[in-house]
């Protein structure tokens, strides 16, 4: 799809569902829309390769940074809060530098 297709293809609207009958934004998708957007608009006609690889590198690393300062540093928390198990939570830290 080109930048001027993906300017005329209809967008889906960027708000979640209804919370007690009113839309909230979701700046998070909001960005990563315009992030993605950006990268393809840069590309100048190369095709892009391993984007899913490239998406989480780039997330994953301050989505883990962030949840640890906000689990004050509790493994056992921050695995709760992301919803996945500690043991996955621990070799990840560990694949980024950011266990102790």
């Amino acid at each position: 799809m080109t930048a001027k297709t993906r300017a005329q293809a209809p967008r889906r609207p960027s708000y979640s569902r209804p919370l007690n009958g009113h839309a909230r934004e979701i700046p998070l998708r909001n960005h990563t829309e315009q992030a993605l957007s950006s990268y393809f608009d840069s590309l100048n006609g190369h095709r892009p390769g391993r984007l899913y690889d490239l998406v989480m590198r780039e997330v994953e690393l301050p989505l883990f940074q962030a949840v640890m300062d906000y689990a004050a540093g509790n493994q056992s928390r921050a695995a709760t809060i992301l919803g996945i198990n500690r043991g996955t939570l621990r070799k990840k830290l560990r694949e980024y530098g950011l266990s102790a």
